[in-house]
């Protein structure tokens, strides 16, 4: 089905129109979301008076829900809650509260989920509460970054894998023992450097906050490399910032995005987004061998 849509960017994203993703969707309809899903790596419904319910019930559509780790601090659920305000005492939750502290991590660019050995497919977003000033999210693609480059540095970074980790993300955190809780839980894993959505073809590079290194390279050299690729990844060209409107759903592949949070007077201004996260359907790299995981142990 071909369904109304409106650019958000020149290169990737757009507004799906006339659809409201809060009702059981026809499969036409259904079929037309995840053909823009799979073309424009970033869809906006405007509008949607979404409930918790409802956004599980939509997010299904792409497939599995994934469950939050124990380690998170407002884990254990199929939804991850980004707000400045308890949700059970209605109050703006304290700047040295660990809440507070954790959320800091979503302002670095990185993709949902890159930390484990089966990394997400997309991740579904819907904003409850907003912020007149500040607050945005700025979503980068990586798509169009790799078609930027060279072809023969193309052909030299295909080959590479990163090793990813949650606590590597995390490491600027003044809170160790929430760092160790989040590295045992979810240990180093590999990813590819570059994905190729098996849909169309399209190559895009994978990194972000929770890529450390570079497999095979001295450490520092591979942080040199990521840091170089990050940076010119998210080159405003490439870059689209979302202001948030109450009722707006974004759906985002994580596959081929990388996004940030921007910061807010969150001591003055009520923000609560609700985030669902779709597993994907396998790993992107092999992962060390038992000999491998032997000898660093």
């Amino acid at each position: 089905m071909a369904l109304e849509t409106q650019r958000l960017h020149p290169l990737f994203g757009v507004e799906i129109m006339a659809v409201d993703v809060t009702r059981s969707l026809d499969g036409s309809v259904a079929a037309g979301i995840r053909d823009a899903f799979e073309e424009h790596s970033l869809l906006l419904f405007r509008g949607q008076n979404v409930t918790d319910q409802s956004q599980a019930a939509f997010s299904k559509y792409f497939g599995p829900l994934l469950t939050s780790g124990s380690s998170n601090v407002t884990g254990g659920t199929i939804f991850s809650r980004q707000s400045n305000v308890d949700p059970k005492t209605g109050e703006f939750i304290p700047l040295d509260d660990r809440r507070t502290r954790h959320q800091l991590a979503n302002q670095l660019w990185h993709s949902d989920s890159s930390f484990r050995v089966v990394p997400s497919l997309c991740s579904v977003l819907s904003a409850r509460e907003v912020v007149r000033s500040g607050g945005t999210t700025e979503f980068a693609t990586m798509r169009a970054a790799w078609d930027a480059l060279p072809h023969e540095r193309q052909r030299m970074l295909e080959r590479l894998v990163a090793v990813h980790s949650l606590a590597n993300s995390r490491r600027h955190l003044d809170d160790k023992e929430l760092i160790e809780a989040q590295e045992k839980e979810y240990p180093p894993v590999r990813q590819a450097l570059v994905r190729t959505n098996p849909v169309n073809g399209r190559a895009a590079l994978y990194m972000g906050a929770h890529a450390s290194h570079i497999v095979g390279w001295p450490v520092e050299d591979g942080r040199a490399l990521l840091h170089e690729l990050l940076e010119f990844a998210t080159e405003p060209k490439f870059v689209y910032s979302h202001q948030w409107r109450e009722g707006d759903v974004v759906v985002y592949d994580n596959r081929c995005l990388l996004h940030r949070a921007t910061p807010f007077d969150s001591t003055r201004f009520r923000r609560f987004l609700q985030r669902t996260t779709i597993a994907g359907d396998g790993p992107t790299a092999p992962q060390k061998t038992a000999l491998e995981s032997a000898s660093s142990a």
